[in-house]
């Protein structure tokens, strides 16, 4: 980066109110954020959410989702071969209605109770699969779960549960490219629809593109860590994300 262009940068930090520590903080949590998303399919918002709300509100979910997107092109485009189309397909139709009704709830519902219906349904879904439920990938349940996670981006900046449930039993590239192409589309629709409510603005998009870096740093540390990954792991830590989520959305609003 050269003088100017660094200039420009800390100036940009400056007018958005931001300090080095928050920076720092900030980045390194996308960094480890974005190598366990881009090596499971899943885990960004659970594990960036919860801390970029305590270094500032304002950074989810408007620029948490945005930042996502370029993300998401990078791991679809790597593991694109091993894609579900037909399913990704049915997430996608489903993540339209989905984003338009989470831009609604997060205008006229208050924020414990987005909460109180994320928690209830994800740990719904994480017994009955505990319980030996096996939800099978078809038309009607990526619909559903397309519907879920485009709420719930879009009201609580978390929607990977749903389709990781969905996808559990999935192996790594398949789940990650899946996911990956389902997110592409949710990321705009949700932004979109946090827009047309008045909760994404230029600000928020500025403040996106200062810590987009940290992303892209854990996506080149995925491809030391995606290749030991199997089956086996991916299903236990989908049930484990699912679980801490919810539990973490709670801690968010407690604190």
């Amino acid at each position: 980066m050269s003088r100017r262009s660094r200039r420009i940068w800390w100036q940009s930090v400056e007018i958005l109110g931001l300090g080095a520590t928050e920076i720092a903080i900030a980045l390194v949590a996308l960094a480890v954020g974005a190598c366990v998303q881009s090596s499971l399919g899943f885990g960004l918002g659970l594990l960036v959410a919860p801390i970029l709300v305590l270094l500032d509100p304002r950074l989810v979910p408007g620029p948490l989702l945005a930042m996502g997107l370029p993300l998401t092109i990078l791991i679809a485009r790597r593991d694109r071969v091993a894609m579900d189309v037909k399913g990704v397909r049915w997430a996608i139709v489903g993540r339209i209605p989905g984003a338009a009704l989470g831009g609604i709830a997060i205008v006229l519902l208050a924020p414990r109770g987005l909460s109180a219906l994320f928690v209830g349904v994800i740990l719904t879904a994480v017994v009955l699969s505990v319980l030996g439920l096996s939800v099978t990938p078809t038309s009607s349940t990526l619909f559903g779960a397309g519907v879920l996670s485009g709420f719930m981006a879009t009201s609580v900046g978390v929607g990977g549960p749903p389709l990781a449930l969905v996808y559990q039993r999935s192996d790594g590239p398949e789940i990650r490219a899946s996911l990956a192409g389902i997110q592409i589309f949710g990321s705009v629709t949700s932004v979109a629809a946090l827009t047309v409510v008045g909760k994404f603005d230029s600000a928020d998009l500025r403040l996106a593109g200062l810590l987009v870096s940290g992303l892209l740093v854990g996506f080149g540390l995925s491809f030391f860590v995606a290749p030991h990954l199997d089956r086996r792991i991916i299903r236990p830590a989908v049930l484990v994300f699912a679980t801490v989520s919810a539990v973490s959305i709670v801690i968010r609003d407690v604190i």
